[in-house]
């Protein structure tokens, strides 16, 4: 690690886990600098003994308690007059995920300027009551800063540049206690210094202990929320014009592989208990906000619904111009799609809530038994989640999904929280290769089903697709998920589950008995059935427009004069708004 940074731990009467963080941190090779601050004699007396333990350890003490953010002032300042460049901020109470620190390192050496904030990502440990706080406090902080750059102002986990941090410190008044961790983020956002946001895992111990007191720091947090919300006022027009710059910023459109999942788990699994807990018709309510609030934020897939939205009307003749609330439409049987897939898998949706069309194929699959499976080859439209979850819970077919590792994980770690048999028949996988095919040939030999989606062009590579029309313009449809498909040598059908008033409609199709591409004819045969599964594609969309999803430019040319991929961008953008 460069010699620039160094690590700050407040603490005041914590001696369960601060040997065990020490510990941690140990094989990264970094100064720590540990403020008491103000503790009892057990825990000054066992702190004077560490440095011996830990050489990298210095032990600074404060003779009266100044709160957390008091300590946690004390200790960037020395760390600065000490000559580091940056400190990295650890709680001393073990919550944090301390294998994360070269990660946030390797962040700051790329961008030396910007202050990295933990996101915090929850296990099952987290006490309810810590929760509802924290979103009230993500809402001033958006007020306050006219921005959505800071995802979460309370973690204590973050790296700071310690020029622009010691000289705000220096010029401001910034809250001592549990007021300090946002207080400092929102006046570092004032000041210009970039944010990043990187999440990391955080667990309560089950014997750690809080200072957090109840009426005094929500007193305090109250104050400071005021003081935040009167500061930000004279500075709103500046605010709102950075704001701008930022999206105008973003020259080149992006691939879809390079957007970053939205939300996090521990929101989904908050979305979902509310609606166990106050049904369908409160929840539908309670949606209406959260749903504004990814319009309003998701400034590319805002655009992308908008131009979908366009290009359908446009087919079909209709003059009448798109609105804000045809946009707003879409974004929420998103949100209503992600729900039902979660109540499919808790086992919310009856048999009586689905119509099964080509109830003839289905029941020719289950007859095969064990003696030759198939390949489903599904799209983005509708809910082929829900079609997973029933086929769970039927004994004669066994379902499994093909999906990338590098995406979906939030909304997938959502549902094995509720269901753990989500995961059992995925088959994760960074590229399509031989080892992929080889895997799913397997599973098709064995009388299984394999569900690939055909409406997404590839994760790594430039022109491996065919263009083919759809909504009356040419879109790229991969040749990858069709190819494999014929190496399978199985029949194919396409699936398609829409919602129709209030019911679930599953739609199979016999596409063909089998894909196989001959040499001779290999590329007049591709683009032919590429041609058929966006026909089929666009006949099925014209039925339940609003609930395609794939929101990015679906007619963007595949290649790279015209799109990035993922890699590079995102760590260009991640620090981006969603």
């Amino acid at each position: 690690m460069k010699p620039g940074y160094c690590i700050v731990i407040p603490n005041y009467n914590h001696t369960q886990h601060i040997e065990h963080v020490l510990q941690s941190i140990a094989p990264l090779s970094i100064p720590v600098i540990m403020v008491n601050d103000g503790s009892d004699d057990v825990t000054t007396q066992l702190l004077d003994k560490l440095p011996s333990q830990f050489p990298f350890l210095e032990v600074i003490h404060l003779t009266e308690n100044q709160g957390k953010g008091g300590a946690v002032m004390t200790g960037l300042l020395a760390a600065s007059q000490r000559g580091y460049s940056h400190a990295i901020q650890v709680d001393a109470d073990g919550q944090h995920n301390l294998s994360d620190i070269p990660e946030f390192i390797r962040l700051s050496q790329q961008s030396p300027d910007s202050v990295i904030c933990g996101i915090p990502d929850y296990d099952e440990s987290v006490p309810l009551g810590r929760l509802i706080p924290r979103y009230l406090t993500h809402f001033w902080v958006w007020v306050e800063t006219l921005s959505f750059q800071i995802k979460d102002s309370m973690c204590g986990f973050r790296l700071y540049p310690l020029k622009a941090t010691c000289q705000l410190i220096g010029n401001s008044r910034i809250g001592k206690r549990m007021d300090f961790d946002t207080e400092i983020l929102v006046k570092l956002y004032w000041q210009n210094v970039p944010v990043i946001n990187l999440p990391t895992k955080v667990t309560y111990p089950e014997d750690g202990s809080s200072h957090f007191q109840l009426f005094r720091d929500n007193w305090l947090i109250t104050k400071m929320h005021t003081r935040l919300f009167f500061g930000m006022l004279p500075r709103a027009p500046r605010l709102i014009s950075k704001k701008f710059k930022r999206a105008s910023a973003e020259q080149r459109d992006t691939h879809w592989s390079a957007t970053k999942e939205r939300g996090s788990t521990l929101g989904i699994q908050l979305l979902v208990w509310l609606y166990r807990v106050l049904g369908q018709w409160f929840f539908r309510l309670i949606l209406l906000p959260v749903i504004a609030y990814f319009v309003l934020t998701g400034n590319k897939a805002r655009r992308a619904s908008y131009d979908f939205l366009r290009r359908l009307n446009r087919y079909q003749n209709n003059q009448s111009p798109v609105r804000w609330y045809h946009v707003y439409k879409h974004f929420y049987q998103f949100g209503l799609a992600a729900v039902d897939k979660i109540r499919a898998w808790l086992g919310d949706i009856r048999r009586k809530d689905i119509i099964f069309h080509n109830v003839d194929a289905f029941e020719a699959l289950r007859q095969s038994g064990k003696q030759k499976g198939a390949i489903f080859i599904g799209s983005h439209l509708g809910n082929l989640e829900l079609c997973r979850a029933i086929g769970e819970s039927d004994s004669k077919l066994t379902i499994n999904a093909l999906v990338f590792t590098k995406h979906a994980l939030k909304f997938q770690a959502a549902l094995d929280k509720f269901n753990p048999k989500a995961s059992v028949n995925l088959i994760q996988v960074d590229t399509m290769g031989a080892d992929t095919a080889i895997k799913l040939r397997e599973k098709v030999d064995a009388g299984e089903i394999v569900i690939i989606v055909g409406d997404r062009t590839s994760v790594t590579q430039f022109g491996r697709v065919n263009y083919a029309p759809f909504l009356g313009e040419p879109a790229p449809f991969s040749q990858g998920p069709f190819i494999l498909a014929g190496l399978l040598e199985c029949p194919a059908y396409l699936l398609f589950c829409l919602k129709q008033s209030g019911q679930y409609h599953i739609y199979l199709e016999h596409f063909s008995d089998s894909l196989k591409l001959t040499r001779t004819h290999k590329k007049q045969q591709l683009q032919s059935i590429i041609e058929r599964y966006a026909e089929r594609l666009e006949y099925y969309c014209l039925k339940a427009p609003y609930q395609w999803f794939n929101f990015f430019d679906f007619w963007q040319k595949d290649d790279q004069e015209h799109i990035q991929r993922t890699i590079q961008q995102q760590e260009k953008h991640h620090s981006d708004d969603n």
